[in-house]
């Protein structure tokens, strides 16, 4: 990492610092956020993509302790959302590695702006009952493979999904972004045995640097929040993020 100083890295960190805040606050867009900077940089998309779910080894990390310690998990939620996420994970990666994995993926991101603007009208008729999500395990498993795939896309997935579903939006934020943490760990793995260690690069190093500064703050924001406007303002984010995704996968 020779030949770059501090003022090199501001971006990146700044960057990171803003993606990590709306991540661990709504339980995604780190990875959109960040994968669509290095992709516009100019970096392939599966070094993008190891770059970026290498970063949040550390950051969800961080994050998900946060939301450990503010009491944002559910853990029955979270034993079923890791297992099939690490498979779709390790599945997508290897074919990131291998192959081209995003043919799907307007099609994907037309079907999450739509699940963002339900989530804008539901913040907005909310009752304040909740009740347990049924459909976990394919959420699962399609949310990690997306994931690794597109470069990231495990929070707008799964956290959108499981508020159709109208589970709890402070412990679903919580627990998206714990399984997170087991999520990146075994993508970022597994792309450093398909690709090596060339993806640390100094973007990488600059959304580390901002992404782990803001990782305790997002649960504290998701504990004090409330629950309609944390749904508004995550249907608003998966709307805007997944048809700007749309955007660039048919430009």
């Amino acid at each position: 990492m020779d030949g770059f100083s501090l003022f090199d890295l501001l971006p990146f960190i700044a960057v990171g610092f803003a993606a990590q805040i709306v991540d661990g606050a709504l339980g995604m867009a780190f990875g959109v956020i960040s994968s669509t900077l290095l992709l516009s940089l100019g970096v392939p998309p599966a070094a993008a993509s190891a770059g970026v779910h290498t970063v949040e080894t550390f950051t969800t990390g961080v994050s998900g302790f946060s939301h450990i310690l503010h009491r944002n998990v559910d853990w029955k939620l979270f034993a079923r959302l890791v297992i099939p996420g690490v498979i779709g994970g390790i599945i997508g990666a290897y074919l990131l590695s291998n192959i081209d994995a995003g043919v799907a993926r307007p099609f994907v991101m037309a079907y999450l702006a739509i699940i963002g603007v339900y989530l804008i009208w539901r913040g907005f008729h909310l009752t304040g009952e909740h009740k347990a999500a049924r459909m976990v395990e394919p959420l699962g498993l399609a949310g990690g493979f997306l994931d690794a795939a597109g470069g990231g896309g495990w929070g707008a997935v799964v956290t959108g999904n499981l508020l159709v579903q109208g589970h709890e939006p402070r412990k679903t934020i919580g627990t998206v972004s714990a399984s997170e943490f087991v999520l990146t760990t075994t993508i970022s793995a597994t792309f450093i045995a398909s690709l090596g260690w060339s993806a640390f690069t100094e973007a990488t190093l600059g959304l580390l640097i901002g992404g782990v500064i803001a990782a305790p703050l997002g649960a504290f924001v998701v504990k004090k929040a409330p629950g309609k406007a944390l749904l508004i303002f995550v249907g608003c984010l998966l709307t805007v993020t997944s048809l700007y995704g749309v955007y660039q996968a048919l430009g």
